[in-house]
């Protein structure tokens, strides 16, 4: 029996590219094959429980627009919440969500308080989830909202902070192993300075790096089989974050011993802050190995801050996907809808009618990158940018079978004297439109 939230509202279901319904998939077909794999294989959807059940609406200038009837700090409300949650997710036949500790269980008076919540409502979960088939995409600790984060988590100066952030992290990922999450998140969201007047960099990287640690080393304890990730985030609370973006994230864990063990979940909005694209992150992920998820949404390129709102650029998408299926696709990641509503749509059917139109893009941009791959339309003319690479000289540079003074004897001898060569970039642009 359903709750009542969503009025009359049927599964939403699959009606083709004609359909005017808003209440119906017009490009995402779960069932579709796409490079020899289900649509909805592919694409692994996930929704965000913050956004989706917990944002009341506010931001600098105003308060709540939402009206939901579970926003009460009970263990009451927290259940009805998750009948809400999973009643929607039926309704999308999204196969995922994914939650922070204090999304879904009520805010106690201490850390003990906080787990007793925690630990009933991942029982109640795993209910839900037997009963419905929906599963984990990831887990994680919300060690940013509550006032004794003001300072960071893991870089925060005070010890008791950091202690108390370690415990509610080992807590979240029991939780999500018991709820066979396939991945377990750690975000920084004050992990970063708002003013060096008062922050010794290295003592605070070298805390986050051992914190990662602990964490790492805790996985292995217990046999949690899922990845851990790091997603990156410029800037916003803080004026500068420690894990500004992938090079600096991959940096990091190169200098905590942590590259093969930790990936990275990569934010559209957050590439965007980053001043980058968000194909470039992923492209840059898959580069070092540490490609994990991602979390889909965007930001209004007017306001120039975060502002989580859904996708619904087709072509980005599509850029996207290209280098998600260019990596090898998911393995345990996927892609959670990390947006949120404006706070003007305040009906219950907003939120299902937000989710329908980003996974229509991004099932569009799916079926043009899978196009691109397929024909080789960007990977052939890539390949011959680099041909050169393979003959028997420019191997040796690069396997370190010439020294300088040989690679100048080369250029003498062979009279190398190179010719600037057109990079094709309005004719690539061009092919990209054609499958978009």
């Amino acid at each position: 029996m359903g709750t009542g939230f969503f009025g009359t509202i049927e599964k939403i279901k699959f009606e083709g590219p004609a359909s005017a319904n808003p209440l119906a998939y017009r490009h995402y077909n779960p069932d579709e094959v796409v490079m020899g794999k289900r649509m909805e294989d592919h694409l692994r959807f996930a929704v965000a429980y913050w956004h989706t059940f917990v944002w009341p609406g506010t931001d600098p200038f105003g308060g709540n627009t939402f009206e939901r009837p579970w926003f009460a700090n009970t263990m009451e409300a927290a259940k009805l919440k998750a009948d809400v949650a999973f009643e929607f997710f039926q309704l999308l036949g999204t196969p995922y969500y994914c939650f922070h500790d204090a999304d879904v269980r009520p805010e106690g008076n201490n850390f003990a308080e906080n787990t007793r919540n925690l630990n009933e409502i991942v029982d109640y979960f795993a209910g839900k989830q037997a009963e419905t088939g929906v599963k984990l995409l990831w887990g994680t600790a919300n060690l940013f909202s509550h006032r004794r984060y003001m300072s960071g988590a893991a870089t925060n100066p005070d010890p008791d902070v950091f202690a108390f952030a370690a415990a509610t992290v080992k807590t979240c990922l029991d939780a999500t192993m018991k709820l066979g999450g396939e991945n377990y998140v750690l975000w920084g969201g004050r992990e970063g300075y708002e003013t060096l007047l008062n922050t010794n960099l290295k003592h605070e990287m070298d805390q986050a790096g051992r914190f990662l640690n602990l964490v790492v080393e805790y996985k292995h304890k217990i046999g949690y089989k899922g990845a851990i990730l790091i997603e990156p985030k410029p800037q916003e609370p803080t004026k500068h974050q420690y894990d500004y973006d992938v090079a600096t994230v991959f940096a990091f864990l190169q200098k905590y011993g942590l590259e093969k063990e930790v990936k990275l979940n990569i934010e559209q909005g957050h590439a965007i802050l980053a001043g980058h694209t968000f194909e470039h992150e992923l492209a840059l992920a898959n580069a070092y190995g540490v490609f994990g998820s991602i979390d889909m949404n965007r930001n209004d390129y007017q306001s120039g801050w975060d502002t989580d709102q859904f996708p619904n650029n087709v072509p980005e998408m599509a850029l996207a996907y290209y280098q998600v299926l260019a990596g090898g696709g998911f393995t345990s990641g996927g892609t959670n809808f990390d947006a949120k509503l404006r706070r003007q749509s305040i009906d219950p059917e907003d939120l299902l009618i937000g989710h329908i139109g980003g996974m229509d893009c991004c099932a569009r941009g799916l079926k043009a990158a899978a196009g691109m791959l397929e024909d080789k339309a960007l990977s052939g003319p890539l390949d011959e940018r680099y041909a050169g690479w393979k003959q028997t000289e420019a191997r040796k540079m690069l396997d370190g079978g010439f020294s300088l003074e040989e690679i100048e004897g080369w250029v003498l001898n062979s009279n190398v004297n190179p010719l600037p060569k057109s990079g094709k970039q309005e004719m690539l642009e061009n092919i990209v439109n054609r499958y978009v």
